[in-house]
């Protein structure tokens, strides 16, 4: 009780030292709301270029408003280290590191692995620990825990694990890390409490859960709840396709209902760092317990199919103008995985370019948010939107739906326009030449 006490003193007197490790998405934002709160927080990151440019006040993520972070750093109040030696001096440490998938879609735990064998040395008595990454239920306990326990402390007597997911939506205007509620749970009841108070102390709202186990299964379905709804949309397009129907028209008119839909909206594919990837975490930890997740698995073949069938689409689209695949000019616009945002990763977009680029076209791309990109693969630079450029293509295909585009300049200076969004939906004039996926 004694190391319960004091850890709450500090964090009511506002002299707790916070660690973040991994100053991402998720761990910047967090680091710099937590700052503002008046405790002093110190990032922890192997990427030296990030941590560089974190000391000198420059930011890199779009949810981070850049003159918040430039007065914190300039107050002392936020800095940044590769250094692991800084965890004894720390009172809390929050981990958000990335957790990909392998080859074989299972899952890739070796940052969270690695980031705990370099904390197990160096934790001290009283020290919180939470993982806001998103992972399998179990990982917190079964698999962080046993090489923490190596430091020779105990949680719950020596120190406090919890769990606490991440719920960051890049681009979102509306929600962001003070104001989206916080699931919490701990690998014991002093842990829960502890990891409580740490986070009521920065997010509006905390919502407890009975253990760890149970807010990273919160997190995987979170996900998973979209990653099938999504499906769901998206063979239903398939299916309005063959039947000659506008699927944009029948989900428009199913969300006229007040009650018992929600709003979910089909496109070229999943992309970003959680949908195409979290679903596949639980469907994985399911086999431990002799379990078939059907749902997950048929809704990750019918969004990773999405690419091929909006490329299937461009090739019918360039028929229509008597024009083939291979040798087409085509421009796609938007390479983000979602709109507004400078995120690339996973995008279905940049599966679509590869598509494209395999059947012979002359692929290139606009995108107001990333300048170039090289993934998977696919090395480009963003092109001008310009009337000349747009006028050069065979086909103009969106891919993302930034609003910040002119999709009636789009439509007036194209020969045709191939809109996987329904970006276009309010441009009244040359609609003859938008065609809908």
């Amino acid at each position: 009780m004694a190391l319960a006490k004091a850890f709450i003193e500090k964090l009511n007197d506002r002299s707790l030292k916070v660690g973040v490790i991994g100053l991402g998405y998720v761990g910047l934002p967090f680091a710099v709301e937590k700052a503002k709160m008046g405790y002093e927080v110190v990032g922890i990151d192997y990427n030296q270029q990030r941590v560089d440019q974190v000391n000198r006040g420059e930011n890199y993520i779009g949810d981070v408003d850049d003159d918040e972070l430039r007065a914190l750093v300039a107050k002392g109040t936020l800095r940044a280290t590769t250094d692991y030696d800084i965890v004894p001096e720390l009172d809390a440490i929050v981990i958000a590191v990335p957790t990909p998938l392998d080859k074989n879609l299972a899952p890739d735990l070796r940052f969270i692995v690695a980031v705990t064998k370099s904390l197990a040395p160096r934790i001290r008595p009283g020290q919180l620990i939470s993982l806001e990454s998103t992972t399998f239920p179990g990982t917190t306990e079964e698999v962080m825990l046993p090489i923490l326990a190596e430091s020779g402390l105990k949680v719950e007597d020596d120190f406090f694990l919890a769990h606490s997911p991440e719920r960051v939506d890049p681009g979102n205007r509306r929600y962001h890390t003070k104001n989206t509620n916080k699931v919490v749970g701990g690998v014991g009841p002093k842990s829960l409490e502890i990891a409580t108070l740490f986070y009521r102390a920065t997010i509006d709202n905390v919502v407890q859960v009975s253990n760890a186990k149970a807010a990273e299964m919160v997190k995987v379905f979170e996900n998973t709840f979209r990653a099938v709804n999504i499906a769901l949309v998206n063979e239903l397009l398939k299916l309005c396709d063959r039947m000659d129907l506008s699927v944009w028209e029948v989900l428009e008119a199913a969300n006229t209902k007040p009650f018992g839909i929600m709003r979910f909206m089909p496109g070229p594919g999943v992309g970003g760092h959680c949908i195409p990837l979290d679903p596949h975490y639980l469907e994985w930890k399911a086999r431990e317990y002799n379990f078939t997740t059907r749902f997950i698995a048929l809704a990750g073949e019918i969004n990773r199919s999405m690419p091929e069938f909006t490329r299937a689409k461009a090739v019918r689209v360039l028929n229509r103008y008597k024009k083939a695949i291979s040798g087409a000019k085509l421009l796609v616009l938007g390479v983000a995985y979602k709109r507004d945002i400078d995120d690339p990763r996973e995008s279905p977009s940049i599966d679509l370019i590869r598509l494209l680029q395999e059947s012979g076209a002359c692929v290139s791309y606009h995108d107001p948010h990333i300048p170039q990109f090289n993934e998977h693969g696919v090395a480009l630079t963003s092109v001008d939107l310009t009337p000349e450029m747009l006028a050069a293509q065979d086909l103009v295909i969106i891919a993302t739906d930034h609003t910040t585009v002119d999709y009636e300049f789009v439509a007036e200076h194209a020969k045709a326009v191939f809109d996987t969004r329904n970006a276009a939906s309010k441009v009244e004039r040359n609609r003859d030449k938008i065609v809908l996926l």
